[in-house]
């Protein structure tokens, strides 16, 4: 009798461990993957309240709660803008939101897009970028998960107290370069460029660190810009660049169903998304200007001519630089005109 009672006991604690475990095991499959968006961007700014945060929320919601994106802007979670994508490559974070330009010399194939008056508007540049990315830039970006490559509207130099109306104008005047490329380009244009992140910006033009700042309209309104310039020449110079990028052991490690989710709410898609997003994003920044009495100054196209004229041996350097490298740079340049012209002859929206 006793060892029918035992071997009931023992079945009856069986099953209750069954259950206890099948519970946990239920718990776990229903606990959350939480993955961290870092970027240097403001909470204010349309990168995080139209693009990232909406983002994280499309996937979650896809997803039915299996995944949540936590984002955190302005470095929360530490490091300088230069850092970020050495933190998703190397998973300090599990998604970044950056410039590539922050990384000097890092995606030498990728500054094509961000030499002198090669970019059209953000919506045609941004899907010109991604296709030249599928085709030219796999090994560039080998060592994390690109999800989504976009641009900026082409970006105008703005000043604190010195108008700029001729190419005389710019000769040693010190004006913020976002990347290498940029800098090479003002450095041709005859002004001092000084190289920083943007959330810089301010304290600098307000120091007289430096005396201008090159960036698209969008960049001025969420860091607070027209309150430390007051002269604005529109040139549409150059693109700033924008990457959304993965830690790739994180990528991989995700089911495939979640993957498949991440890969439908970015890639081309998103980004011509984006690329009007930042397109449309120009004229509320110009709008600031004009409401506070601002001046804004066009080139003539005899000006222009000139402007492309000095910085064309900015584009003969990169095109020696990549080819030393192995590639074929006037090939490069020559898709990237091409697939810009391409997207920019489609209607948008």
């Amino acid at each position: 009798m006793n060892g029918i009672r035992g071997v009931i006991g023992r079945t009856l604690l069986g099953l209750l461990a069954t259950g206890v475990l099948c519970g946990l095991l239920n718990a776990a499959a229903a606990e959350p993957t939480t993955l961290r968006l870092h970027t240097f961007n403001s909470p204010k700014s349309i990168a995080v309240r139209q693009f990232l945060q909406p983002w994280a929320a499309e996937v979650e919601q896809k997803s039915e709660g299996r995944v949540r994106i936590e984002v955190f802007p302005a470095m929360q979670l530490g490091g300088k803008p230069s850092d970020l994508y050495g933190q998703a490559r190397d998973g300090v974070v599990d998604i970044v939101w950056t410039l590539p330009g922050y990384s000097p010399g890092r995606f030498p194939l990728t500054e094509v897009f961000e030499l002198p008056f090669v970019c059209g508007d953000a919506e045609a540049t941004s899907q010109a970028l991604t296709r030249f990315h599928r085709k030219w830039l796999q090994d560039e970006y080998k060592d994390t998960q690109p999800l989504v490559f976009h641009t900026a509207a082409p970006g105008h130099i703005h000043t604190a107290d010195k108008p700029i109306r001729i190419l005389e104008d710019l000769k040693g005047v010190k004006i913020r370069a976002p990347s290498r490329a940029s800098a090479e380009m003002l450095k041709a244009l005859g002004a001092t460029p000084v190289g920083m992140p943007v959330p810089r910006v301010y304290e600098a033009l307000s120091r007289g660190v430096v005396e201008g700042a090159w960036v698209p309209w969008t960049i001025m309104r969420p860091f607070r810009l027209h309150e430390v310039t007051k002269y604005h020449t529109e040139v549409s110079l150059s693109c700033v660049l924008f990457l959304l990028t993965m830690n790739k052991a994180r990528y991989d490690g995700l089911p495939a169903e979640i993957r498949t989710i991440i890969d439908e709410t970015t890639g081309m898609d998103l980004a011509k998304r984006l690329g009007r997003l930042w397109q449309d994003d120009e004229d509320p920044g110009r709008a600031i200007a004009l409401e506070r009495g601002h001046t804004i100054l066009s080139l003539t196209e005899a000006e222009r001519e000139r402007w492309r004229a000095v910085t064309q041996p900015v584009a003969e350097s990169w095109v020696a630089r990549v080819r030393a490298m192995g590639h074929d740079g006037e090939a490069l340049l020559a898709d990237a005109e091409r697939l810009v012209a391409g997207y920019s002859n489609e209607p948008h929206r």
